[in-house]
């Protein structure tokens, strides 16, 4: 029989760190308490009294997401893989002795993010605290869109079209719980030969760092061009964008409410009016400074479960995507920083 060796959990994640844990490179880089504000503000409830159980540490719980947003991990597996991995335990703080929150815990915690739109508010002051630092450089912001598939629902052809007119169909309100198991908000859309269902994420990334600076979340079909308005500030020295958004009235528009914006973006050519080889050559340089938006898309297709989320309605997408971008951010902060500075509130 072999003796217990009591070191035996530090001597294992002493050999996870010699193999290189990405999750302990983002703890060294990440000063986590910078969210607790935030976090205490919009979970804070007077006590009712002396006594009861201590709540759930909030910045844990909000760890717990970004997991879930770096590993593509559903509520109802995320308390699995806690208890499975040693390397998901040391980048929450908790031993072998604590207790791991359950999906419904868990799935509580999200929609209070939710509620008062704390999402929200997170990603823009880890994206404040970039520019603060001076890492989003606002020296040029590129924008692009990309779609977010939900689970697929199975409508009648009938029942889709009450939909796209903005009413609910008269026999869900009859059944409570198949109406909360259907997505009216989310949209079909197609493009090029792909099919899509759900929600548009919408983004606007410094040119030089490659953070997400903001965002905004539609339902699929609108076109991309009606998407990013509400992206733009009036620190948006240089746009960058593709051929989607070349129309003259659309660009009109844009100098109109950003009279200093300098804008790069491909031309478009048409059946009785190609694009000249000048025109091609310079859309291939436009090109070359907008693709470094799709390593982003390209980042979370591949490296973060991909561009797919489970929830219902677009407020809960909305706090998904938002969840998804800062995850990304903080990312691209250890990244480019590694463990050589912290960045803290």
């Amino acid at each position: 029989m072999k003796q217990i060796n009591f070191l035996a959990e530090d001597n294992r994640l002493l050999r996870i760190s010699e193999m290189g844990d990405p999750l302990e490179k983002v703890s060294k880089a990440i000063d986590w308490e910078m969210f607790r504000p935030k976090l205490d503000e919009a979970f804070y409830h007077e006590a009712k009294g002396a006594g009861g159980r201590p709540p759930i540490d909030r910045v844990m719980m909000f760890k717990i997401v970004m997991l879930q947003k770096w590993y593509a991990i559903a509520d109802d597996m995320t308390e699995y893989v806690i208890n499975d991995r040693l390397s998901f335990q040391r980048f929450l703080g908790l031993t072998l002795n604590d207790k791991v929150p359950d999906a419904k815990t868990i799935w509580a915690f999200k929609e209070k993010l939710q509620e008062n739109f704390t999402d929200l508010e997170l990603f823009s002051l880890f994206e404040e605290l970039m520019e603060a630092q001076g890492i989003i450089k606002r020296e040029g912001s590129i924008v692009e869109a990309s779609f977010i598939d939900v689970p697929r629902q199975r409508n009648t052809r009938k029942e889709n079209e009450t939909i796209k007119e903005g009413s609910i169909p008269e026999e869900w309100h009859e059944n409570k719980h198949k109406l909360s198991q259907k997505d009216t908000d989310a949209r079909w859309a197609k493009k090029d030969e792909e099919t899509h269902y759900g929600y548009k994420d919408s983004v606007k990334v410094d040119k030089i760092s490659k953070m997400i600076v903001s965002f905004n979340v539609t339902s699929a079909s609108p076109h991309d061009s009606q998407c990013f308005f509400e992206i733009l500030d009036d620190k948006d020295k240089e746009l960058w964008a593709d051929s989607a958004y070349a129309g003259a009235e659309l660009q009109e528009d844009i100098k109109h409410d950003f009279p200093k914006i300098s804008l790069h973006i491909n031309e478009k050519g048409y059946k009785n009016k190609p694009l000249t080889d000048e025109q091609k050559a310079d859309n291939r340089e436009k090109s070359r400074i907008r693709a470094r938006v799709e390593h982003i898309f390209g980042h979370m297709t591949n490296s973060m479960g991909g561009m797919f989320i489970r929830s219902i309605g677009i407020n809960r997408a909305i706090r998904e995507i938002a969840m998804k971008n800062l995850a990304y951010n903080i990312q691209r902060f250890t990244y480019l920083f590694g463990v050589g500075r912290t960045i803290a509130a």
